[in-house]
């Protein structure tokens, strides 16, 4: 039986997996759902990158999971690539949901035009605003789910987004499945396209939009499903 830990992206907690947790449990897999420190029901508490990486870990430690994919959806790609490396012979495989991916003394906003991210923490007391409505047009979203993540949506950590994530080696040394959410963008990102030359990673392509855990979530489980047997 694998074991699926979930981490949502930005301003997302473990709620978000709840249209998912139910359809991999019903296929015969262990789902927990994770929210990271600063965020949803854990709104107030501290937190930096490395604190969401210690999350990671410690939810599979404490649990004592063994055959473990780690999925990590947008921002959560970062601490979810460094845990991947710190969980050991845990691990079965990793999956980037469009997710960024992480590289040793980089932060989640290195390398794009983040400008606007950065004013946005600066001017919310050290915080990424939750989203807005607009935020998340023409990602195949309907106007209810919608709602449900601007409700839901909680202001996320700013220094998670700008301290360096702490890498021994490339993620491409560990078997992953990179899934491209074509509505967002039709191609991986360069660094993403280097890992795919890795012959331990495949890309899987979702026609639908960034949040496919709201918009696709059958399908994501069949592509999570498929991802735990590997290539």
């Amino acid at each position: 039986m694998t074991e699926f830990v979930l981490v949502a992206g930005a301003k997302l907690g473990a709620w978000a997996w709840e249209d998912v947790v139910p359809g991999l449990r019903a296929a015969g897999h262990g789902a927990h759902a994770l929210t990271l420190s600063g965020l949803a029901e854990k709104r107030g508490v501290p937190a930096g990158q490395q604190t969401h990486v210690r999350d990671i870990v410690d939810e599979v430690e404490r649990r004592d999971l063994r055959d473990v994919v780690l999925v990590g959806h947008s921002y959560s790609g970062i601490p979810v690539g460094q845990a991947a490396e710190r969980i050991g012979d845990r691990l079965a495989r990793v999956v980037y949901v469009d997710a960024s991916v992480p590289a040793d003394g980089r932060s989640f906003l290195w390398g794009w035009d983040s400008g606007g991210v950065r004013a946005a923490i600066e001017e919310n007391g050290g915080f990424w605003p939750p989203f807005s409505a607009r935020d998340l047009e023409g990602q195949g979203l309907t106007e209810e789910q919608i709602g449900r993540i601007v409700r839901g949506a909680t202001p996320h950590p700013g220094a998670s987004l700008t301290e360096p994530a702490v890498l021994t080696r490339s993620p491409a040394e560990l078997p992953a499945t990179y899934v491209k959410c074509l509505l967002d963008w039709p191609e991986p990102s360069d660094d993403v396209t280097g890992h795919l030359r890795s012959e331990r990673w495949e890309l899987v392509e979702m026609d639908t939009g960034h949040w496919p855990m709201f918009s696709r979530p059958r399908e994501l489980v069949r592509v999570l499903c498929e991802a735990a047997v590997g290539p």
